[in-house]
């Protein structure tokens, strides 16, 4: 049973950071696709990042402000969050899927587990 859990999260100022980690169980972490989503209230489920390998992808929105990593030792994917905007607001979520050439990695369905997600709000 993969499980995926999410810490990080709080209140910060605009223009401030925050540094999400996600903490993920299974034994092959390193061959896992992992991806970070952010939901606000009212809205669909929007992808932010994603990492497999030494290869990155992000959405344009959080291009140049947010960066995925992952360390393979401590099974942990992170997402470092800069210049944060009050539009930031919203549940963040990881997400994990082992890879297959078929899946549009920058659609939700297509990740199998998930994290229970973590509040980021931001204050203007």
């Amino acid at each position: 049973q993969v499980q995926l859990v999410e810490s990080g999260g709080g209140l910060v100022q605009a223009g401030g950071s925050l540094r999400l980690s996600c903490a993920a169980s299974m034994r092959t972490f390193s061959l896992y696709v992992m991806g970070w989503f952010r939901q606000a209230p009212g809205k669909e489920r929007e992808f932010l990042a994603g990492i497999s390998g030494s290869s990155t992808w992000y959405t344009d929105s959080v291009k140049g402000r947010f960066t995925i990593s992952k360390d393979n030792a401590k099974n942990t994917v992170y997402l470092q969050m800069n210049s944060l905007k009050p539009e930031d607001t919203a549940v963040y979520f990881c997400a994990a899927v082992f890879p297959s050439e078929r899946k549009d990695l920058r659609a939700a369905p297509s990740y199998d587990y998930w994290g229970q997600g973590t509040q980021v709000a931001v204050s203007s």
